[in-house]
């Protein structure tokens, strides 16, 4: 018999999971081309959701479950809340998009997108290897599905293929290196696998050929090098909201996971797995930022622009540990929770304004689309504008702060090497500016290519303003984020 503990731990994923199933069987009567009904049932039990997971993170409150398998805390409680909220952005955004592309002839897209939703709470909850995974699959093959939903579309069918192929192979990475670590531990729980780690009385080469494949599988969600073959074709082969579905809120899912495989489960042998980290954001600054210069479409510079991102995200977990240390773990670790979050919500705004001014038959997708778009509608280059200004880390935007604070957390390691890595994160930083000035470039300086004025619906509007004056609002008074993400990290740290 389930405790009312463990009831108390899953409520939003079983409200999440009960409501998928409703809004899937309540489609089947909704006959409108946009799926009005659909669309507002869909971010009814979003906002729920959400609201759900703010007041549980709230409330500060640690909570285990269904035999220590799952785990609900401030940190977890707060990804899940904002990936939640990406979510219904990311709806919002794609709705029109989708019902232009006959996307909505059935309710799939608001349905698997319920259960990567879930998939991606699974995986921040997790406190077992197999649970784990079982969000992982259940996030990935509703993202495969995503990618192909338009189904007599050659180039995003491609895609899917592409993205099912490697994402099976990341996925064997990862539970190999589950089960050598089973091997060596002998649990599946995190929180034991821990203490056996802690213990010293285990392999120490089984452990670290586990740790290589677990790094390596989570490399490939967060879309570093050089796992990241996969985001490049996915990104400009999917239907755009799709592209945005799976460049969002996922980021922030895949963080958690690896939050508490390495943090949680590994962080005895954060000297291993740090320098495997170190090693990843040097090849994912160097080579996103490089490939990204070279490019003409759009969604693939924002793919190679991600992993230069997720590069630094890398910087701030690698620093939690120095010589044995653990203090700076809570900086680094919320330096890191604090940037994935901006860099979340800067990528709905550049997909919004990409996704508002593709139309029926239209894709605006290369660079010279954008091209004159402050004389068309100067409000949405202004958005446009200020998401560029964030990726790139120019102040006031949040993009900044976000930068700042990873460099700051590195610094404060005293280390050498880790000044020296600060420096070239720098000179990347330097080098990627280079791809997203161009884009303000072209929209304020170029011709307009199109006389047409951008159309969007009030919803669209009002979310998209939200959104680009909220990374505005971030940047220039980031402590609240901040200390939410340290709060967060400290009271995981704690547990």
């Amino acid at each position: 018999m389930i405790d009312q503990i463990s009831l108390i731990t899953a409520y939003p994923e079983l409200l999440l999971f009960a409501m998928a199933c409703v809004i899937a069987v309540f489609d089947l009567g909704v006959k409108t081309p946009l799926r009005g009904a659909t669309y507002g049932l869909t971010l009814l039990t979003l906002a729920v959701v959400a609201l759900l997971e703010a007041m549980y993170a709230s409330g500060g409150a640690t909570y285990y479950g269904f035999g220590n398998m799952v785990v609900s805390d401030s940190m977890g409680n707060w990804l899940k809340c904002f990936a939640t909220v990406a979510t219904m952005v990311t709806l919002v955004y794609g709705r029109p998009y989708a019902g232009q592309r006959d996307m909505l002839r059935g309710g799939e897209l608001f349905t698997l997108t319920l259960f990567s939703l879930l998939g991606m709470f699974v995986m921040i909850s997790g406190n077992n290897f197999l649970v784990t995974y079982l969000g992982l699959e259940l996030l990935t093959l509703s993202s495969y599905a995503l990618v192909a939903l338009r189904r007599d579309h050659v180039v995003a069918t491609e895609a899917a293929i592409k993205y099912f192929v490697l994402g099976a192979m990341a996925s064997g990475f990862l539970l190999y290196g589950m089960s050598m670590l089973y091997g060596a531990t002998g649990s599946l729980d995190i929180t034991a696998v821990f203490k056996a780690i802690a213990s010293g009385h285990v392999q120490h080469q089984v452990l670290i050929f586990g740790l290589v494949f677990i790094v390596c599988g989570l490399a490939f969600k967060l879309g570093v090098v050089p796992f990241h073959m996969w985001i490049p074709d996915v990104y400009q082969g999917a239907p755009t909201a799709v592209t945005l579905m799976i460049g969002g809120a996922p980021k922030l899912a895949a963080f958690g996971m690896t939050m508490r495989l390495l943090v949680e489960g590994m962080l005895p042998l954060a000297i291993d797995w740090q320098q495997m980290l170190m090693v990843l954001s040097i090849g994912s600054l160097l080579l996103g930022n490089l490939a990204a210069i070279m490019q003409t479409n759009m969604k693939r510079m924002l793919a190679f622009s991600t992993i230069s991102q997720m590069g630094f995200v890398l910087l701030g977990l690698m620093a939690g540990v120095v010589n044995g240390n653990t203090l700076p773990g809570a900086n680094a670790y919320s330096s890191s929770m604090f940037y994935v979050i901006t860099y979340v919500l800067t990528t709905l705004a550049s997909f919004g304004v990409m996704l508002l001014l593709s139309r029926e038959g239209f894709e605006s997708e290369e660079i010279s689309d954008f091209a004159g778009l402050n004389q068309r509608s100067p409000l949405y280059a202004g958005i446009m504008a200020v998401s560029m200004f964030s990726l790139a880390g120019i102040p006031p935007m949040a993009g900044f702060y976000a930068k700042l604070s990873v460099l700051q957390a590195l610094i404060a390691t005293g280390s050498p090497v880790y000044l020296y890595l600060s420096v070239f994160a720098v000179m990347m930083s330097l080098i990627g500016a280079f791809y997203y000035l161009r884009v303000i470039k072209v929209m304020y300086f170029d011709a307009p290519i199109t006389a047409s004025n951008v159309v969007a619906g009030a919803d669209v509007r009002v979310v998209l303003c939200l959104n680009g004056a909220l990374i505005i609002l971030l940047g220039l008074m980031p402590g609240g984020l901040m200390a939410l993400c340290a709060r967060s990290v400290l009271q995981m740290l704690g547990t």
